[in-house]
């Protein structure tokens, strides 16, 4: 998945917010992880404001829909 690509279904999944919303942004993130490393990652959640609407903090390694804390 392209950065791009990421950005534009994480900005859909921000729009909505919520729990089910959260999910789906911990699964899109886990594949940037897999394909772009964590500086991408947390960048993402820098530029969208994640931290603000699903409390996910730069430097939190998710994998597998799972957020391990730092």
């Amino acid at each position: 998945m392209t950065l791009e690509k990421a950005r534009e279904l994480l900005k859909v999944q921000a729009d909505f917010g919520g729990f089910y919303n959260a999910n789906s942004a911990k699964l899109i993130l886990a594949e940037v992880t897999r394909e772009h490393g964590q500086a991408a990652v947390d960048q993402l959640i820098r530029k969208l404001g994640l931290e603000r609407i699903f409390g996910f903090a730069p430097g939190t390694r998710l994998e597998g829909g799972l957020a391990v804390k730092k």
